[in-house]
């Protein structure tokens, strides 16, 4: 797993959404907005229909997509296994949405569908950068 950077870690905590593609964005959808949190250094966010959720699912199927924050495009992968949740994850969706995030994120079918967002991997010698 790639780190965010502390310059990364610091728009995605200021930012109040992001905009999440998965894939390889080439299939029509623009992607969608998503509150999200910075938890430990890591990137989450919630489908608040649960794993029923189309987004959720698509994040599933591809593991791998893009997101806009800012302004600011980055590579991505998206991790829906074997996810640690801890409580933390709910107390920064409820200090940064408030009862918003009470109503929505934190349920139990919002919890079983959390996303981890970690950073693509940038490629090594000989490989084309990402678009």
């Amino acid at each position: 797993m790639t780190a965010w950077t502390p310059e990364d870690q610091t728009l995605l905590s200021e930012a109040y959404a992001l905009v999440l593609t998965a894939g390889n964005g080439d299939d029509g959808h623009k992607g969608v907005e998503i509150g999200m949190v910075v938890v430990d250094g890591e990137l989450y966010v919630r489908a608040y229909r649960g794993v029923r959720s189309l987004w959720y699912r698509a994040a599933q199927d591809h593991g791998c997509g893009r997101i806009l924050v800012a302004g600011v495009t980055r590579d991505v992968l998206l991790e829906t296994r074997g996810l640690a949740l801890s409580p933390a994850i709910d107390a920064a969706f409820s200090a940064k949405y408030g009862q918003l995030a009470d109503a929505l994120v934190t349920t139990s079918e919002a919890q079983a569908a959390t996303i981890r967002i970690d950073p693509a991997p940038m490629p090594g010698p000989g490989h084309a950068p990402p678009r």
